[in-house]
């Protein structure tokens, strides 16, 4: 598979690269940003960290925006972050809001026409992405972890919760839980698995939390108090979920914090460190 370098930039004495390929899974070209740290450049097999951005942002935003390669750095953790959806499938309207198409994959399998043939994050996050990245670089696939963003935060969920054994560690910032029972979830789930209700559940991190499925560790969950969106996040409908279920969710609430990067900022130290405990021991 050819791999292309379209930027390469020094960083913490380890190396950011965005790069592009041929996706089989969505059947366009893909890019993705990765760090390296010291110790991979070096041939070390280091753990690795996955991070899915949330609506309208890409490949690059979460490695620019939330200061995690400080963090990664001082560790020794490779960081990957691949894109929020597809681009240029040539989808009519792909373009044309938002919340659904180009930067609103979020992160499902579609099933209904005209999407299901390009828009199949789950299967590229989840599959294809991982094991392209550690035939290239020296990451080790038994020591994953992945972190998410609001529509970031719900694909890392459904990865945790509905494949925990390929991944070691997971956390979230302001995820969407319950997407099923609000305005942003019905719209792109009404597109892209039309009226199949089942995969609409199949989908939601708070049903598929009461249905049993367990996440392979704690899942640590940041929420802000003053998060815009915070209406439509539902985050109380994932705690009494996990209540009921008695499955592993830490759950942090911080009353002056908004939606955005600066509110990452402030916690990816945390989320580092719970994710060192579980890929380094």
């Amino acid at each position: 598979m050819t791999v292309t370098t379209l930027s390469e930039h020094a960083c913490f004495d380890g190396v950011v690269r965005f790069l592009e390929h041929q996706s089989s899974e969505l059947g366009v070209g893909a890019k993705l940003g990765v760090f390296l740290p010291q110790e991979a450049l070096s041939g070390k097999v280091v753990p690795v960290i996955h991070v899915l951005a949330g609506l309208t942002a890409n490949y690059e935003t979460f490695l620019i925006k939330s200061n995690i390669i400080r963090f990664a750095a001082q560790h020794g953790i490779g960081v990957v972050a691949p894109d929020t959806s597809p681009r240029n499938t040539g989808i009519e309207g792909e373009d044309k809001d938002y919340d659904l198409g180009s930067g609103a994959g979020f992160y499902v399998d579609a099933t209904a026409e005209p999407w299901s043939k390009h828009y199949r994050m789950e299967s590229y996050v989840g599959k294809e992405l991982p094991l392209l990245t550690e035939s290239l670089f020296p990451f080790d696939a038994t020591r994953r972890g992945i972190i998410g963003h609001s529509m970031g935060g719900m694909g890392a969920l459904i990865q945790a919760l509905r494949y925990p054994e390929r991944w070691k560690t997971v956390s979230v910032f302001a995820p969407i839980c319950a997407p099923s029972r609000i305005p942003w979830g019905k719209k792109a789930f009404d597109a892209y698995f039309g009226g199949d209700l089942q995969k609409w559940e199949e989908y939601d991190p708070t049903i598929l939390l009461e249905n049993g499925y367990k996440p392979p560790s704690t899942i640590l969950l940041d929420q802000g108090l003053k998060d815009q969106y915070l209406a439509d996040l539902k985050p109380d409908a994932l705690v009494a979920a996990a209540q009921q279920t008695g499955q592993r969710l830490q759950v942090r609430t911080h009353e002056a914090y908004d939606h955005g990067y600066w509110f990452i900022q402030s916690f990816i130290h945390d989320h580092i460190e719970h994710h060192v405990k579980g890929l380094k021991g």
